[in-house]
């Protein structure tokens, strides 16, 4: 159990964040590194290329894991890839396919970890990431999880998306390859593509 500190102690206790610039300094600010962030949207509305993208802004500070269970590493996620432009020459990030959470956690204790985890989709996990297991998520105070879920009537869609919301620090609905970005962030809008995004918006992104 942690002990109870003063007010002084709290007030001046350094913060473990990340030193955005540019645009994600603006919509993210200067986010904490660890816990849960949430991006979710109907298909093939740009989820997982914003997913990607994001991942590799944060390979910038960290090495970041990149679980793609939904798609695997078949066409549809390879042309994601390439949607994003990834970087070829960047070994800060990795990807796998489907791994159990138990697993995943064997991983995380490993020396030169990763310190991002790119989940997706929940839906994969609905058997293994129940409400207590989101939350369990939260107390490694060494990653952030970003959890990729379906969207149903505007919200996240299954029992482990909606719990996730409810604990996430950052919220990011996609539509029409545009993110609106929400929770303990600045918040704004990230276009994933903007001529595109532009043609689904009508000329106003």
């Amino acid at each position: 159990m942690k002990r109870p500190v003063s007010v002084k102690t709290l007030l001046e206790k350094k913060q473990d964040v990340f030193e955005f610039d540019g645009l994600y300094r603006q919509v993210f600010g200067s986010p904490e590194k660890n816990g849960i962030w949430l991006i979710y949207g109907r298909e093939k509305n740009g989820k997982t290329w914003f997913a990607l993208k994001v991942a590799e802004y944060l390979s910038r500070f960290a090495k970041v894991l990149y679980i793609s269970a939904e798609e695997g590493a078949g066409p549809n996620f390879q042309n994601a890839c390439k949607r994003a432009k990834l970087d070829h020459a960047n070994n800060q990030m990795q990807f796998v396919e489907y791994i159990s959470i138990k697993d995943l956690q064997k991983l995380l204790k490993r020396r030169y970890a990763p310190r991002v985890v790119v989940i997706d989709n929940a839906s994969v996990y609905g058997s293994e990431l129940k409400g207590s297991d989101v939350v369990k998520l939260m107390r490694n105070e060494r990653v952030l999880y970003i959890l990729l879920a379906h969207e149903r009537k505007k919200e996240p869609d299954g029992a482990t998306a909606v719990m996730a919301r409810k604990m996430a620090k950052v919220i990011m609905r996609v539509e029409g390859l545009t993110a609106q970005v929400s929770g303990r962030a600045p918040g704004g809008m990230v276009s994933v593509d903007e001529e595109k995004a532009m043609l689904y918006w009508g000329g106003e992104v």
